[in-house]
């Protein structure tokens, strides 16, 4: 989960247009990563960093205990970055 303060909080501003394709996609190990932003591991939990362009983290970087639980990545923080 992606944690702000109070003082933080201000630069967060919430969308309204959660139809956009990255919203509601799960991306795989390898996929490109369309726009920057916090990825939440839809298996395990975990978050990382992504900038748009690069690949999502390999399988060695990435891993479950339970190798039958897929790695899908979902954005929950798009970030600016220029």
């Amino acid at each position: 989960m992606a944690y702000v303060t109070q003082v933080t909080r201000r630069y967060i501003t919430e969308t309204n247009s959660p139809e956009h394709a990255h919203w509601n996609t799960l991306y795989e190990i390898g996929d490109t990563v369309p726009v920057s932003g916090i990825y939440r591991c839809q298996g395990c939990g975990d978050e990382i960093t992504s900038n748009a362009g690069q690949p999502f983290p390999p399988q060695n970087r990435h891993q479950h205990a339970d190798s039958s639980v897929a790695v899908l990545w979902q954005l929950i923080v798009r970030t600016k970055t220029s």
